[in-house]
């Protein structure tokens, strides 16, 4: 089938179960053949198409409401909803984003990126059609990793609670990205291999309503002995005890035992769970046989071998680099314990765990948790290392203040994919960090140059004990600098000047620090001698450097890959009010307000005008101000 031609999900609606067979291999043929040119997410997707086939066939979209969490999951979804002819451009600058997105399509009710909230949504939108009247079904799809949220599991005990009509579909694969951990995880398993036991507490009502005389009573008498059929048949009860139907466990791969299924759900009041069993990575091998996650979300990829189409990088990867220098660290320092929400293979964790399996806690889809299991470790004198992404570190935030830096606790924040993190999109973009950090008192706050420089600061933070340190890094790979043999600490609060200059300065750090160079070479053509400074530290800054600059009054100018608003260029601006240089000359280059959508760091960095030859520009019109001053 040309998958081109669908416009609308309706179509599944008169295909027959070989149709719809032949349907479901069309598209994980689609999916394998455009995703190995652009990459994707292609194992939650292949696990989900027999799922979303029928999700469309058995509910009318967009009236009735299909909320994918994550939504990493959604281009099948996608592909039912119009868009196939779009999966060229998927996750490319200005393309078809790889989330839901209400812009693109009016299926897509819900956007998503980071998980756990699609049921709290889900609840939203029920309370609105209960207030205004309406029929629609509410069917929120959560994956198992996604579950074990605190946010889903807050929603689930209110949609229990109030008993709200309304259909989760837990989509088990076992995996959100790698394997699930937890309780909850477990008793998932138990009931994977249960049965289905509501078919059972049925049949058992109907059997004895058919017993003459007294049958009607013994029904009416029955539940208690129903309820107990929970417990013998299902080695937990966990979703019915929070006010749940439980349906399941169903095939999530067979057409008849999904479509009953979801028509007995339909029928019923109150809030449904139905289990769906699927294959992460169903229909192609490589993606069916990862046990870790690493066909998760991938590059692109040769379809024949599995193998990943690399491009040559200079240096090692940062996270791990990071990990890395942590884990060899531990190998003499006792203390130090890793922690991840759930992404030890995107953090490079691997090694870690193996040669310190006791040292090491993947909490699971869990921020906060993570946040302050690692309070609790330091309070008790140890050294705790948790790696997280710039943009899930944002789902901690009153954690970090109230439990880590309230109580100035050395704990060691590794934040992964800081600045712009390209085809994700605007969903995982980790350039907030910055400003909703540097405000909070007691944490020190920092960015490398290069990847020489990033051993040292995790040297420098892992010997640290006057509380809270942070570094960020960004996502991808190092340039490929020679590094030092010996580790050591780098003084907190002290900047380096990497090129001198008479005319103009700039202050910047991380990744743009090469931009910056950059610029300062092409001035230095035109006649124009700018200063490059690595302000590597954000937080606390190098005070004294400040002052020089700024009782020189040349012109400064601050570039940073992260948002304006409170960023570092605002601590500048901060500093020379709060000191009385009321007449310094200081302009901001940076990420504007607004969110940044996806493509490529490069095509984003055109886009918002943050590139050498755009800060070549910015000091020649910062000139002729400073030189009116002089």
């Amino acid at each position: 089938m040309d998958l081109t031609k669908i416009e609308h999900p309706r179509v599944v609606k008169t295909m027959s179960i070989p149709q719809l067979k032949q349907l479901s291999a069309d598209i994980r043929r689609f999916l394998i053949e455009k995703l190995s040119k652009t990459g994707g997410h292609i194992g939650p997707n292949l696990g989900v198409v027999e799922l979303t086939i029928a999700l469309h066939r058995e509910f009318d979209s967009p009236k009735d409401k299909l909320i994918w969490d994550v939504g990493h999951q959604s281009y099948v979804h996608k592909i039912l909803t119009g868009r196939a002819a779009e999966f060229d451009t998927l996750r490319q600058y200005k393309g078809l984003s790889g989330f839901p997105k209400r812009s693109e399509s009016e299926h897509d009710v819900w956007e998503t990126g980071h998980s756990s909230t699609s049921l709290s949504a889900a609840m939203g939108m029920a309370i609105a059609r209960d207030l205004k009247g309406t029929d629609e079904y509410i069917v929120p799809i959560i994956g198992d990793g996604a579950l074990t949220g605190g946010m889903a599991l807050e929603a689930l005990n209110h949609i229990g609670h109030e008993k709200t009509d309304m259909i989760v579909i837990l989509n088990d694969n076992e995996m959100s990205i790698a394997p699930n951990v937890g309780a909850l995880h477990n008793i998932l398993g138990r009931l994977r291999t249960a049965g289905k036991y509501q078919w059972v507490k049925d049949e058992l009502e109907l059997l004895l309503k058919r017993i003459p005389a007294v049958g009607g009573k013994l029904a009416a008498t029955a539940e208690r002995l129903k309820d107990s059929l929970k417990y013998l048949l299902v080695s937990g009860v966990f979703f019915e005890e929070l006010g749940f139907t439980y349906l399941g466990p169903v095939d999530g791969h067979d057409f008849d035992d999904l479509f009953e299924n979801l028509r007995y759900a339909k029928k019923m009041k109150g809030p449904v769970l139905v289990h769906v069993i699927t294959k992460k990575g169903k229909g192609y091998s490589p993606a069916e046989n990862d046990k870790v996650g690493t066909w998760h979300g991938t590059g692109p990829y040769k379809i024949e071998t599995g193998t990943f189409v690399k491009t040559k990088e200079a240096g090692p990867s940062w996270s791990a680099l990071v990990s890395e220098t942590v884990r060899r660290l531990a190998r003499t320092d006792p203390r130090i314990v890793a922690i991840t929400p759930a992404m030890p293979v995107g953090s490079k964790l691997e090694g870690f765990a193996s040669e310190f399996p006791d040292r090491m806690f993947d909490v699971g889809i869990a921020e906060q948790h993570a946040t302050t299991l690692a309070a609790g470790l330091a309070t008790q004198g140890m050294k705790p290392f948790l790696a997280i992404y710039s943009t899930f570190l944002q789902r901690a935030y009153d954690q970090v203040v109230h439990d880590v830096c309230r109580q100035n606790l050395n704990v060691f924040f590794a934040i992964d994919r800081a600045g712009l993190v390209g085809a994700d999109g605007e969903t995982h973009q980790g350039v907030f960090d910055i400003a909703f950090l540097r405000h909070v008192p007691n944490l020190v706050l920092m960015m490398p140059k290069d990847e020489n420089e990033g051993q040292h600061m995790v040297y420098t933070a892992i010997r640290y004990d006057g509380g809270p340190i942070a570094m960020r890094f960004p996502r991808g790979n190092g340039l490929g600098v020679p590094l030092d043999e010996e580790l050591k600490e780098i003084s907190i609060g002290t900047w380096e000047v990497l090129r001198d200059g008479s005319d103009a300065v700039i202050l910047t750090f991380g990744t743009t620090i090469s931009m910056a160079l950059e610029a300062a070479e092409q001035l230095a053509r035109d006649g124009v001698s700018v200063k490059v400074v690595n302000a590597r530290f954000l937080k606390p800054m190098d005070e004294a450097m400040l002052h020089e600059l700024l009782a020189s009054r040349l012109p400064i100018l601050t570039i940073e890959e992260a948002v304006l608003q409170g960023g570092f260029g605002s601590a500048v601006l901060e500093f020379a009010h709060d000191h009385g240089y009321h007449q310094a000359v200081i302009e901001r280059m940076g990420i504007p307000d607004r969110f940044i959508e996806h493509g490529s760091v490069s095509e984003l960095l055109r886009e918002i005008g943050l590139t050498a030859a755009h800060v070549a520009d910015r000091i020649k019109t910062i000139m002729p101000r400073k030189q009116k001053r002089a």
